[in-house]
């Protein structure tokens, strides 16, 4: 075990359940990064990198999977960025050596809400969710050109825990072509990161999606990442019905606000749902490469 995942663990505990072997789960999503890539055509891999953990795993998995030279980073900052993020980002791509490009999209995003058809007032949080899913999504559409461009899959960056709670943007950071950490939740990511090598200040600041100053996800959820990866173990993995969960210790409110994030979010994790008028529906008649590989 190495001492940064010895010190992570000082730091916060980590219940037994949370616990991976880094080593193992880094053969596993390094083997299929290359595989999945490779056996639709590719070669390459575009990866938005915020200067956060979970996009940091995935440039350093995808780096291992197909070589630092192929896989392109692309930072893409708004004006409001915090700039300790984008030094953040290029700690990583100058540890790897990988290929990057910065791309500031403050102009179309100004641009956009400078219009006079697009009611925002700065002052209501609503509208600086707005602006955050704008941003998001106008980052993707970026990554999507890069994708073209270079000929390379657009690779994703969020985990287990952002997935179950729907903490992601339709479009914006939910969207890409496959992910390797989706099924990790973030303190196991934490614990992955410490063994490929991350950054330190990477590994140990604040979990944030860095949409206005001072944002945090825990502050932003209401919990930490700890406390939630906890209850899902019982809720997702073992199956409890969320009474066996609080009879557990678990705090009944806190259980209950898991349960309907997940519950209300459950429309971000399946395609769309298509209306069925024939026999042979895509959604769910047709699905399999079975149906059209002969």
């Amino acid at each position: 075990m190495s001492d940064r995942l010895e010190q992570l663990w000082a730091d916060e505990a980590v219940p037994t359940e949370l616990r991976i072997n880094a080593a193992v789960v880094e053969r596993m999503l390094v083997g299929f990064l290359a595989d999945e890539i490779r056996k639709v055509g590719f070669g390459r891999a575009v990866i938005g990198l915020s200067g956060g953990i979970d996009s940091a795993v995935s440039l350093y998995l995808a780096a291992r999977a197909l070589g630092a030279n192929q896989v392109h980073a692309v930072l893409m900052p708004y004006r409001t960025s915090s700039q300790a993020s984008l030094d953040d980002a290029m700690a990583c791509v100058e540890d790897l050596g990988t290929p990057y490009a910065v791309v500031d999209i403050s102009p179309q995003i100004d641009a956009y809400y400078a219009q006079p058809v697009v009611p925002v007032d700065p002052q209501i949080d609503q509208d600086r969710l707005r602006r955050g899913n704008k941003m998001a999504r106008e980052r993707m559409t970026i990554l999507y050109d890069f994708s073209q461009h270079l000929g390379a899959l657009v690779v994703g960056t969020s985990n287990k825990s952002e997935l179950l709670l729907g903490y992601g943007t339709l479009h914006g950071d939910m969207a890409h072509a496959l992910n390797p950490i989706g099924d990790l939740y973030k303190t196991q990511v934490r614990q992955l990161a410490a063994h490929l090598g991350v950054p330190e200040p990477v590994l140990v600041k604040p979990p944030t999606a860095d949409l206005y100053e001072g944002q945090t996800d825990e502050d932003q959820i209401g919990y930490s990442y700890a406390a939630i990866d906890s209850v899902f173990i019982h809720l997702v993995e073992r199956r409890l019905p969320p009474e066996k969960v609080i009879a557990l210790g678990f705090e009944e409110h806190f259980v209950q606000r898991v349960m309907r994030m997940v519950q209300r979010s459950q429309f971000k994790r399946r395609l769309p749902v298509i209306a069925k008028v024939s026999e042979r529906t895509i959604d769910r008649d047709f699905r399999y490469s079975r149906d059209w590989c002969y």
